[in-house]
């Protein structure tokens, strides 16, 4: 496997991020149908009646990070200017294409507002970018020395890097499941095939966090160079807190341990437990069990009934942008596993084939 220069991790993540920004910017992404408007009237619009400040703040934040990696991608012995004028350059047309494509579906605005705040995010995170990117990821950075460390090389190693990241936005979804993805039940609107029952919710729930814990485990161990299981834990850690954070803005009351569920505590335990033990076992086992754990997770969390005790709060439905971020964790959440599953597939076939390689250099050795 080929490795990849520092800047590639940084540019793939850009993309990536891009990509996230334009399905956040244009959901639900039907409708679609021209007003009859110029499409570039928004750019003059006065100032806006009604102004939410969470909205425009959210709209710095959004491209702060798209700024910030633009910048960090950008070669190493480019003049700091231009690294902030390219990556703001680039941030400004996204969101300018973006925003003039809102044009034409009647569920969204075009708003020059917006895109002055998706601009500032961007410079302020391509100022970032250029005063600490290198430090993160250049051929010396943080972020690199660890990545050789601990992570397998080449774009293998990066895709899994990219779909971890993935998987903790999913944790952001407006659900009160731990760890539970793959959830293509409510993305297409059918509903539950079992009634709720305490004891049922209850047994579902323990089986989901249990065998989500296992399949997250294992599928970051299969990426990973030796055997310290440091990073995984705090991977999970990470993933708790963004739980914690979504049902603390999703439901009423905002309660951050509203996922605290008795199956839930008993999950944790029991897929701790079973994780630990299958951190000592082979490579090869723990790349099957990682793939079966999916499977069942995905299974469970499709099957099992809703929990009608926790209520969304309403007091967001004023927030537009807060609203498009939870559809798009919706969609990362639910299709996530079957890209997981695909990468394990991927990655296992390749491990395959470099035994057989090396089984055979040691047979001609004979």
């Amino acid at each position: 496997m080929t490795r990849t220069a520092p800047a590639s991790l940084p540019r793939n993540l850009a993309l990536a991020y891009a990509l996230l920004i334009a399905y956040a910017c244009l959901h639900p992404l039907t409708g679609w149908q021209a007003s009859g408007l110029p499409l570039f009237d928004y750019l003059l619009a006065p100032w806006p009646k009604y102004f939410i400040l969470e909205d425009f703040i959210f709209n710095i934040l959004g491209y702060l990070p798209f700024g910030f990696l633009a910048a960090a991608a950008m070669p190493a012995g480019w003049p700091a200017g231009r690294g902030i004028v390219l990556a703001t350059l680039l941030a400004g047309l996204l969101s300018l294409g973006l925003e003039t494509a809102q044009n034409l579906l009647p569920s969204r605005i075009a708003s020059n507002l917006d895109l002055g705040g998706n601009i500032l995010g961007a410079l302020l995170g391509a100022m970032l970018g250029v005063r600490w990117g290198q430090a993160w990821f250049g051929a010396r950075g943080i972020f690199h020395r660890w990545r050789t460390e601990w992570i397998i090389g080449g774009r293998t190693g990066e895709a899994g890097l990219i779909l971890l990241g993935l998987w903790l936005l999913g944790q952001l979804s407006a659900t009160d499941l731990l760890f539970s993805s793959g959830d293509l039940r409510s993305l297409l609107g059918i509903a539950a095939p079992l009634p709720f029952q305490p004891e049922r919710f209850i047994a579902f729930d323990t089986a989901l966090t249990a065998a989500s814990i296992l399949a997250v485990g294992l599928f970051a161990r299969c990426m990973m160079r030796g055997r310290n299981p440091l990073p995984i834990v705090l991977l999970l850690a990470l993933g708790v807190g963004a739980k914690s954070l979504a049902t603390a803005t999703f439901f009423e009351p905002g309660a951050p341990l509203a996922w605290l569920t008795p199956g839930a505590e008993r999950g944790l335990v029991i897929g701790g437990a079973v994780l630990t033990l299958t951190l000592l076992l082979p490579r090869l086992l723990q790349h099957a069990l990682a793939g079966t754990a999916l499977l069942a997770a995905t299974a469970l969390v499709n099957l099992m009934p809703e929990n009608p005790y926790l209520a969304y709060n309403q007091r967001l439905a004023q927030f537009s942008n807060i609203l498009n971020f939870h559809g798009l964790t919706e969609l990362v959440d639910s299709l996530w596993p079957f890209v997981a599953l695909a990468y394990l597939s991927a990655l296992g076939l390749w491990r395959g084939e470099h035994l057989t390689a090396r089984a055979g250099h040691s047979t001609r050795g004979l």
